[in-house]
């Protein structure tokens, strides 16, 4: 009796199930996988679905502006951020590691930042601006490029070897400022560097006149799962001074930040 209780009840609830969104959440899931855009016939076939209805929900996420289409790609937008911003900022490990990241802004008097890897991207979890003013707007949910941040950087040195190849030869990489390294071998090896010393230092690659230094925040096996970093204007601190100054403090952070993430 108590089976077929069971069975009509699971058959109700499947009854109650929208089959076209849970189609176009799984599209929406395939895109994410790929940063720089798939075809249609691509998302079909990643999503088991025929040409025209991949077509039908691609156009309808189109159309709400949760995705783009350039040319025969279709990419994710930005919009999908807003979908995560508040949930980010709530996030109990990151809400209760902010205090921390304040600690460190106010000692230092700059902005005080964490981030996590998202495809070529860094994305901001938790935020504490500084009191002097950098022309760069960030905020939770913010998305950088990787390849010329220092967050970006330390990021990509917790990859493999074979990772980190992928990610160089699939990146789309530009000269943000004549600083900007945009040569893929150099980037290799600026990340290897970042690998022995701990820390990642980035001086005007995003913007001129913006430096900043990050160190990885890592999970209990050593795997890195965030990166912490101060930002400063280049009038500021030099180079060496941000190792001297910055480094020590964000190190204690970060410490502080992998016991709050390992017991939350």
């Amino acid at each position: 009796m108590s089976e077929a209780v069971e069975s009509t009840e699971s058959g109700a609830a499947r009854s109650e199930l929208v089959g076209s969104l849970a189609k176009g959440l799984g599209v929406l899931q395939i895109l994410a996988g790929a940063p720089s855009g798939l075809r249609l016939t691509e998302v079909a076939e990643a999503a088991g679905l025929t040409r025209a209805g991949a077509r039908r929900l691609l156009l309808t996420l189109v159309a709400e502006g949760y995705v783009r289409q350039e040319g025969r790609q279709f990419l994710l937008t930005a919009k999908m951020l807003s979908l995560s911003r508040t949930w980010l900022g709530a996030t109990s490990g990151w809400s209760r590691a902010e205090p921390v990241l304040r600690e460190v802004s106010q000692a230092v008097g700059e902005s005080c930042s964490a981030a996590v890897l998202e495809g070529e991207d860094v994305v901001y979890v938790a935020r504490v601006a500084g009191r002097r003013i950098v022309s760069v707007s960030l905020s939770v949910g913010t998305r950088l490029p990787a390849y010329c941040t220092s967050m970006g950087r330390v990021l990509l040195s917790g990859l493999d070897d074979a990772e980190l190849a992928c990610f160089l030869d699939k990146a789309a990489i530009r000269a943000n400022t004549p600083k900007t390294v945009t040569d893929r071998q150099a980037l290799a090896a600026r990340i290897a560097d970042v690998r022995r010393a701990g820390y990642a230092i980035v001086d005007e690659e995003l913007e001129l006149g913006l430096r900043s230094i990050a160190v990885p925040v890592r999970a209990r096996p050593g795997a890195v799962v965030a990166a912490i970093n101060v930002s400063t204007q280049a009038a500021r601190f030099s180079c060496e001074e941000m190792g001297r100054t910055l480094l020590p403090p964000l190190l204690e952070a970060a410490a502080k930040i992998e016991d709050i993430l390992a017991f939350q």
